[in-house]
């Protein structure tokens, strides 16, 4: 043994920002057919206020979340992408899950 140590590897930087990315696209298209299930449910049985009312504010939900998204996958396109942050990853988080206790309340 000569003493030396071989260099690491090189990380392809490209592999984790396109993971990200589609994790992003699929977190999306879950919100998105929570959202469409949310709109058929309160149009399927009949309008009344309270489910207009949870309605809108799932289709309100998934707006800001499709723009949270819409802004890390642009952000994510960068070679060198910047950290999501807090106030991002918060936004998306909280839509997330109010946008599906709206849908589970619309279902029960």
């Amino acid at each position: 043994m000569t003493g030396r140590t071989t260099p690491p590897p090189e990380r392809d930087p490209g592999l984790q920002p396109e993971r990200t990315r589609l994790a992003w696209r699929r977190t999306t298209l879950a919100s998105t057919v929570a959202a469409l299930l949310a709109v058929k449910t309160c149009l399927h049985r009949g309008p009344t206020a309270a489910g207009i009312v949870a309605c809108a504010l799932c289709c309100a939900l998934w707006l800001t979340f499709l723009l949270v998204a819409h802004h890390r996958i642009r952000a994510l396109a960068n070679p060198r992408p910047r950290a999501l942050a807090p106030r991002h990853a918060t936004a998306a988080a909280l839509c997330a899950v109010a946008l599906a206790a709206c849908a589970a309340a619309l279902v029960v």
